[in-house]
């Protein structure tokens, strides 16, 4: 956890604590053995909770639960510590968190390729791709955008740190992507992995309630 922290802090630009969240003091990791569809890791009151069932029965082809582990702590840290005011599209906060896990070299790479998606706020892989077109287009574009995101959200943040819509930007990473994504191999794999996060994963809004924080 303290691994994941300093990369998430680098990779949002918190190193001074005044950038990162207040309420955040000590985060607790919890292991809960779930005995049906539940929350494979979810974020509630500062605590990281994961499903003992996950642990037990789940593991990608081809990386040990050693790999995994570490690949969903990743992803759960960064909702931690990243901001996102009421409003903010579900899917860029999922996809913010799997771009961290890329980043950090623990997701993947078959599950969601460049270029992959429906929508630039699908969630998760998708939207994390999505994201480094941006970094490109604009180094740290995701710290950038996690800041603007602390008090408010407004989809015209991609305007002002990229000088045009989204919309726009979705329709042109994905034309440079055209032809070199196969629609196949990538449906197969977001199935695949959509049909494990809706057997081991439930995410929740956080809301800010002045001292700690709290998920609904």
């Amino acid at each position: 956890m303290g691994d994941a922290t300093k990369f998430i802090w680098n990779m949002l630009e918190q190193n001074r604590p005044a950038n990162r969240r207040p309420d955040v003091e000590v985060v607790h990791l919890l292991i809960n053995q779930y005995t049906g569809p539940a929350a494979l890791a979810y974020v509630e009151a500062c605590t990281v909770n994961l499903s003992a069932m996950y642990l037990q029965e789940y593991n990608y082809p081809g990386y040990d639960l050693k790999w995994s582990f570490t690949s969903v702590m990743y992803h759960e840290m960064t909702h931690i510590w990243q901001w996102y005011a009421p409003g903010t599209p579900s899917g860029l906060i999922e996809g913010i968190a799997d771009y961290t896990s890329i980043k950090a070299n623990y997701y993947p790479p078959e599950l969601a390729k460049p270029g992959s998606g429906e929508r630039w706020d699908q969630g998760y892989g998708p939207t994390a791709r999505f994201l480094e077109y941006c970094d490109r287009l604009r180094p740290r574009f995701v710290a950038a955008l996690n800041r603007k995101m602390r008090y408010e959200w407004s989809v015209d943040y991609f305007v002002d740190l990229l000088g045009k819509p989204v919309d726009q930007l979705w329709s042109e990473y994905k034309a440079e992507y055209e032809g070199s994504v196969s629609n196949v191999a990538v449906n197969a794999n977001l199935s695949l992995w959509r049909e494990y996060k809706d057997a081991y994963y439930e995410i929740k809004t956080r809301t800010e309630t002045g001292m700690g924080c709290q998920l609904d």
